[in-house]
């Protein structure tokens, strides 16, 4: 794929038509970072903004008892990093490559240059911020406030809204697929428990309807009313 496309994917480029890209094509080098790469992180003095044109980052901090917590999970098209006085609620949390991805670095001479070329494009990024600050904060509240069975529902839910594909042989508004390989660790992981609590209540989800598993990689299958139903009813 040519990296003009790639470019087109970046949610803050996603306003810009093809000369204007065609513009931006060489202050966006791409670089591929193998699954588990560390991109950032607290200790790293550099101020990046960093784009992901394909793949996916996870973004996560350290418990005091030293234990990652998982804050989000980006795909292609989001931002991450700060530069100067643009942040993208990512400072002091590190970002891994959850899988094989292709990044793009904006430094801070880079991105001053583009937002006066276009301020549209700061605009944009204040859009985006404002929505993932959003997201952040109403995790961490479920994550404070709720039990363990309500913190998975709300993360399968917001799983499904991020990586939802819907399948062809169910009917409208039924079951979706998520398009990541998750496994219960992980999904611990993101809600603050333990693998075997992930377990049970997966177990207890399946035989509620909610979800299911398909393929020999375990792939997520997930029923949109019945998960939506549960969550309402644990309200």
């Amino acid at each position: 794929m040519d990296k003009i496309k790639y470019l087109s994917r970046i949610q803050l480029f996603g306003d810009l038509d093809l000369e204007e890209l065609k513009k931006y094509e060489p202050v966006t080098p791409m670089k591929v970072v193998k699954k588990g790469t560390i991109i950032s992180s607290p200790h790293m003095d550099q101020k990046i903004l960093y784009l992901i044109k394909s793949g996916k980052v996870r973004l996560y901090r350290l418990t005091e008892s030293g234990k990652e917590f998982t804050i989000d999970i980006l795909e292609t098209g989001h931002v991450f990093g700060e530069i100067g006085t643009f942040t993208t609620g990512s400072e002091n949390l590190y970002a891994e490559a959850w899988e094989d991805s292709v990044i793009c670095r904006i430094d801070k001479v880079q991105f001053e240059k583009l937002i006066r070329e276009n301020p549209s494009i700061s605009l944009k990024l204040l859009e985006i911020i404002s929505s993932r600050l959003k997201e952040v904060e109403e995790l961490l509240e479920y994550m404070a406030y709720s039990s363990a069975r309500k913190r998975l529902l709300f993360l399968l839910n917001k799983l499904t809204e991020k990586f939802g594909e819907k399948l062809l042989s169910s009917s409208p508004g039924e079951w979706v697929a998520l398009d990541i390989y998750i496994t219960h660790q992980e999904l611990a992981m993101m809600m603050g428990s333990i693998r075997e609590t992930v377990t049970a209540l997966l177990n207890e989800f399946n035989a509620e309807g909610i979800i299911r598993k398909a393929g020999r990689r375990g792939t997520i299958e997930v029923h949109i009313v019945h998960l939506k139903r549960a969550l309402n009813e644990d309200e």
